[in-house]
């Protein structure tokens, strides 16, 4: 969902800079490290960073990780660069880009974990290949993925959950920390969305998994 625009946060957003990217994400390919005062650090990035919550509190309790977080919405881009400046973190940078054109702005083995948090799970069939954990952008991510690498996958939405359990085995990564009701398991869960936070308090139950990229990358063929 969209939300409705305000037009005053494309100025107020200019007081952020010197860590959000609104343009120019491309020639950073290959060279975010360099933009870090620890340049030696994981990178860690959040598909769809929202208001900032997750990205905020993670950089926070890892400050020894290189945060990216990105976000297509200036909406709340804003509101995630506000509260990642209240906390003072030299760790985070936020991009405005599409999730979709990940390869334009990261080299492959570039990265070392990925976050999915509650992405929209496109629950109609005709839809899938527009969900993030189809098996085309599986694929895209194990090579974007440094050795080792891997996805970190939250959703409140059955479906899509079981979906992404499937296409993951189907593409051999090695999948962990599976749970159906991530608040009243044993798997850590260290930060939260403000979507998370929300409905969790409602009683939704929340479910998670984790995945290691296939050893040796993704030999398939992408599936467009």
């Amino acid at each position: 969902m969209r939300l409705r625009r305000k037009p005053w946060i494309d100025e107020a957003i200019r007081e952020y800079d010197s860590f959000v990217h609104l343009t120019g994400c491309e020639a950073c390919k290959g060279k975010w490290h360099s933009l870090f005062a620890n340049p030696n650090a994981p990178l860690w990035v959040e598909l769809g960073t929202g208001k900032g919550n997750f990205i905020s509190q993670m950089a926070e309790i890892h400050g020894g990780v290189n945060f990216i977080g990105i976000e297509i919405q200036i909406g709340v881009l804003y509101y995630a660069g506000k509260k990642c400046a209240e906390r003072s973190l030299n760790n985070v940078h936020l991009l405005r880009f599409d999730v979709g054109r990940l390869e334009d702005i990261f080299a492959p083995a570039e990265v070392n974990r990925f976050f999915i948090n509650f992405c929209d799970p496109w629950p109609k069939k005709r839809h899938a290949k527009r969900r993030l954990t189809y098996r085309n952008f599986l694929d895209r991510y194990a090579v974007l993925l440094a050795e080792g690498g891997r996805i970190d996958f939250k959703s409140d939405n059955a479906g899509l959950f079981d979906f992404t359990l499937e296409e993951l085995e189907e593409r051999q990564w090695d999948i962990s920390d599976v749970t159906y009701d991530l608040h009243h398991s044993d798997v850590a869960n260290e930060a939260m969305t403000e979507y998370e936070a929300k409905f969790s308090a409602k009683g939704q139950p929340i479910f998670h998994c984790a995945a290691a990229r296939p050893a040796g990358g993704m030999a398939h063929e992408r599936q467009d």
